[in-house]
C-alpha cells in the first residue's frame, strides 16, 4: 500500500535550517506529484510546497516563498523540504503528501522554532 516516511525534524533556534526527508513507498513515485504541508497547533493544516513529478513545476506558500525549497530524488523515492532561515512562525507538524487512488500522508516530523 502507499506508504510515505517523514524525517529530519527537530528543535532549531530561529534563523537555523532543517532539511526534512519523505521516503514513498507502494506506488509509482516518479509518476506522481508530491507535496509538504504543515500543521501548527490549533490551527489547520496548510500546504507548505508542492513539486510535480519531473521537478519541473514549483508551488511555494507566500509565507516561505524564498527561504523554503523542494526537491525529490526519483531514483530515491524521497521528497525533501529544505527549509532556512526558520521562524518561531514556521514550528509545527510537517506531513508529505501524495494522491494516487486517494490522499496519503505520512505520520508527520514535529518541527519547533525557538525565538
Amino acid at each position: 500500500q502507499v506508504q510515505l516516511v517523514e524525517s529530519g525534524g527537530g528543535l532549531v533556534e530561529s534563523g537555523g535550517s532543517l532539511k526534512l526527508s519523505c521516503v514513498a513507498s507502494g506506488f509509482m513515485f516518479n509518476w506522481y506529484s508530491m507535496s509538504w504541508h504543515r500543521q501548527a497547533p490549533g490551527k489547520e493544516r496548510e500546504l507548505v510546497a508542492s513539486i510535480d513529478s519531473e521537478s519541473q513545476n514549483f508551488d511555494y506558500a507566500a509565507a516561505v516563498k524564498g527561504r523554503f525549497i523542494i526537491s525529490r530524488d526519483n531514483a530515491k523515492n524521497t521528497v525533501y523540504l529544505q527549509m532556512n532561515s526558520l521562524k518561531p512562525e514556521d514550528t509545527g507538524v510537517y506531513y508529505c503528501k501524495v494522491k494516487v487512488m486517494s490522499h496519503t500522508w505520512g505520520q508527520g516530523t514535529q518541527v519547533t522554532v525557538s525565538s
